[in-house]
């Protein structure tokens, strides 16, 4: 892992008799993606809301990019919360650069930075509209661009795509990505395990206030590994199949006179399993089935529910 630029240690948070976070420790890579994953009530907003600085822990450090975490630091943190909220009645634009000064932005410079962002997002036309008036979608652009609008240095996003179509997520994709390119560093919450998937480098489970799980999103994938294999193949007719070295779980015609096996294998080494199958015909493709993020984590909140 490269260095971290948030560093939660031991931090434990109780609300009455519930207790939010349990002695949770994480690191979070500088310049990274970094999902914040679990079920509902498993305590990410509790995290959060300390990373803001809204509550603070019962005990535990947070450290930002090396220093304790402390008011100095709210300037460099952009915050899009899954609750989001604009005064309906005030002007979209006016409401932006309005937002943008709290976040210590000038406002010939909250215009000008803006406005670029509007005519990028394909929403300038809506400038001196009532915020009553846009759609849900459109709303949600807004307070994207008025998260990053003054360039912090840590943007947490609670289930960013909330509320979007397809073309949005994508648009959004595609900016957090090239955030991050230039040098933020981004904590993603989310229960869509496909955009864990896509976009994190990073991530953590967290489940009744404990982490059950941290690492690169391709690391977790390989230590979850099944060693599931989908292979197509032009067999040979007189191989033998009975082997001890893999089972044929699935096996099925293609239109071009080969196979499709899915398999699971008994060999530890890729390239003892690729000899194995070469006695069986001419292999065609082969590739290492790994589980989902949405499979892991299924696995694991059920695991963690029972233990």
């Amino acid at each position: 892992m490269t260095t971290p630029f948030i560093c939660v240690k031991d931090v434990t948070k109780k609300y009455a008799n519930h207790l939010a976070l349990d002695n949770v420790s994480i690191l979070v890579p500088k310049q990274s993606i970094y999902g914040l994953l679990g079920p509902n009530g498993a305590g990410k907003t509790s995290l959060i809301r300390i990373l803001n600085q809204i509550t603070a822990p019962d005990s535990g450090s947070v450290l930002f990019d090396g220093e304790s975490l402390s008011q100095k630091h709210i300037s460099h943190i952009g915050y899009l919360p899954e609750e989001r909220g604009l005064y309906k009645k005030m002007k979209v634009g006016e409401q932006a650069v309005y937002l943008a000064q709290l976040k210590g932005v000038n406002k010939h410079e909250a215009q000008k930075k803006l406005k670029q962002w509007f005519k990028k997002f394909e929403i300038l036309g809506w400038w001196n509209r009532k915020v009553e008036e846009l759609s849900k979608g459109m709303q949600q652009k807004i307070q994207f661009i008025v998260t990053i609008v003054h360039n912090p240095d840590l943007l947490i996003f609670d289930e960013p795509f909330s509320g979007f179509d397809p073309i949005n997520v994508n648009l959004l994709k595609e900016e957090i990505l090239s955030l991050r390119d230039k040098g933020a560093t981004v904590i993603f919450s989310t229960h869509n395990m496909a955009s864990v998937e896509e976009i994190c480098d990073h991530i953590a489970l967290i489940n009744n206030g404990k982490k059950v799980l941290e690492g690169s999103v391709m690391a977790i994938k390989q230590q979850f590994r099944t060693h599931k294999y989908e292979v197509f193949i032009h067999r040979n007719e007189t191989a033998d199949l009975t082997t001890e070295g893999y089972e044929i779980l699935e096996r099925e015609q293609v239109v071009d006179g080969s196979e499709r096996w899915v398999l699971r294998s008994a060999i530890q080494d890729n390239n003892e399993l690729l000899h194995l199958l070469l006695k069986a015909g001419h292999l065609i493709s082969f590739r290492e089935i790994l589980p989902s993020m949405n499979e892991i984590f299924i696995q694991q909140v059920s695991k963690s529910k029972h233990a």
